[in-house]
């Protein structure tokens, strides 16, 4: 069975730092694109980074500065650094793999999701 467990996710205040960790369980991805989405109350899924299994990285303009994308050496757990966190980054997030390689910003390109891990940032 294929698995994608997060965890890092937690209770920090404004210009705090968390790391999100995406491990994958049943097969690697390390040849496959990955990415991290958030969704809060009210609004739809947001796309927050991606990196692609040659190891380009790219994200949405609202972290972009804030946020870093990696992968391990074995490209099998996929990590999220979440620097100087604000308010509005509070949200429940996942991480997600697509099928191909190919870059992508769209939540219905990926196919395996994890459960979610919330993010909580007090002001």
């Amino acid at each position: 069975q294929v698995q994608l467990v997060e965890s890092g996710g937690g209770l920090v205040q404004a210009g705090g730092s968390l790391r999100l960790s995406c491990v994958p369980s049943g097969r690697t991805f390390s040849q496959n694109t990955m990415g991290w989405f958030r969704r809060t109350p009210g609004k739809e899924l947001q796309f927050v980074a991606g990196i692609s299994g040659s190891g380009i990285e790219y994200y949405s303009e609202s972290v972009k500065g804030r946020f870093s994308i990696s992968r391990d050496n074995a490209g099998n757990i996929v990590y999220l650094q979440m620097n100087n966190l604000q308010g509005e980054d509070t949200a429940v997030y996942y991480c997600a793999a697509r099928r191909n390689s190919v870059v992508s910003r769209n939540a219905g390109d990926f196919r395996y999701w994890g459960q979610g891990t919330q993010v909580t940032v007090s002001s």
